[in-house]
């Protein structure tokens, strides 16, 4: 099996930083990793000092570079690619909230693209089980209760494939819906809701994990209300997923998070069709969006309708804007999405066993070149 060394770097993971480092490939996984005498291999490159990390994860996207994923087809493996251009090596494909039926086709296309494309983790089902009052860009008249049937159809389609749902836990059915798919196996987000902080815990202790984009699509930290942000602050079994795109989270808001759950904070896009491309009009679950100077909303309205972040620009917004450390940063885009997923094991770390996933950066952490699954995407 063909081996593959990079050498000459500072290596980054949430472990710390390691100045002149190697890390050598063989195959799809890397066989070792450290710092000084490199070993040989059949391809040697050098990264003349620049930075490297683990491959970035995306729990949570929608699109990129003109394509939408609900799109399917060429338009999913295109947005994909963009995505990938930009570091994340690993994404979750996102569902919005569309007749149950085309879920179903979504879902079961997304599990043949992953038997085929390692890179491809599977999928994360956001709505329609949402509430109408938090509903943000999801269309009101598709949402729902979380009916047993509902639940076992989309399971079916998915086939194994789903690794993350979104569920409001106040719906009728909603916490029985959690223990269901948290039986099945997928990871269970609380999300687009009206909860309130014991609500939020009962959803918790009924096997949720995460917090689908903290602040957005619920209701805040109020002094006599604290909400779910705070019953996820408070859980340390719980990851939070954040949009640090300066719009959907105030970056000083952002810097709250980091400091009360340094640990548990997953940077995610949330991205829709016209991340990494230009302003325009846009669809989005059926709903139409306009984007104007990188912010989407609902056409006609102040809603927001996703973001056109890509993970290496979350990267630079945490360092830069927010004060996050950089090795905190980089775990936020690697490390800790890996571990909300039961995939820590295998994903973000730089560490023999791991999957050869390497973004390279520069000095201005712009992404320089990609290789997942030990092999280049961009260089």
């Amino acid at each position: 099996m063909t081996t593959t060394l990079l050498h000459g770097a500072t290596a980054i993971d949430e472990r710390g930083e390691i100045p002149d480092a190697w890390v050598l490939f063989r195959g799809d996984v890397i066989e070792a990793a450290g710092s000084g005498s490199a070993p040989d291999a059949d391809e040697t490159i050098d990264l003349h000092g620049a930075t490297i990390a683990p491959g970035f994860l995306d729990l949570h996207g929608h699109g990129a570079g003109g394509h939408g994923y609900d799109d399917g087809g060429d338009e999913l493996a295109a947005a994909l690619a963009t995505h990938r251009a930009h570091g994340t090596t690993r994404a979750v494909v996102s569902i919005v909230t569309n007749p149950l039926a085309e879920q179903r086709e979504r879902l079961a296309e997304v599990a043949e693209l992953t038997r085929r494309d390692p890179l491809v983790l599977g999928s994360h089902l956001e709505g329609p089980f949402l509430s109408h009052g938090k509903r943000g860009a999801h269309d009101p008249a598709l949402l729902r209760d979380p009916d047993p049937l509902d639940l076992d159809e989309l399971l079916a389609a998915a086939a194994g494939t789903m690794r993350q749902i979104t569920i409001a836990p106040e719906l009728t059915g909603g916490l029985d819906a959690i223990r269901t798919l948290t039986d099945a196996g997928v990871v269970v987000a609380v999300g687009h809701t009206e909860a309130g902080l014991e609500l939020t815990r009962e959803a918790f202790d009924s096997g949720a994990r995460i917090l689908t984009h903290a602040f957005n699509g619920m209701n805040g930290i109020h002094h006599r209300e604290p909400g779910p942000v705070v019953a996820a602050l408070d859980d340390p079994r719980i990851t939070l997923e954040l949009v640090l795109d300066g719009h959907h989270v105030h970056p000083d808001v952002a810097e709250v998070l980091f400091r009360a759950a340094p640990d548990r904070i997953a940077l995610i896009t949330d991205s829709m069709a016209a991340a990494a491309a230009r302003d325009g009009d846009y669809r989005v679950g059926g709903l139409n969006v306009t984007v104007r100077d990188g912010l989407a909303v609902l056409s006609g309205t102040s809603t927001i309708a996703g973001s056109t972040l890509t993970q290496d620009a979350a990267l630079r917004m945490a360092v830069n804007r927010v004060g996050v450390p950089v090795t905190q940063a980089i775990a936020s885009l690697t490390s800790i999405p890996a571990r909300a997923l039961g995939l820590g094991d295998r994903f973000g770390l730089l560490a023999a066993g791991y999957a050869a996933d390497v973004v390279v950066l520069d000095e201005t952490l712009h992404v320089q070149a990609v290789w997942a699954a030990g092999a280049p995407l961009v260089a």
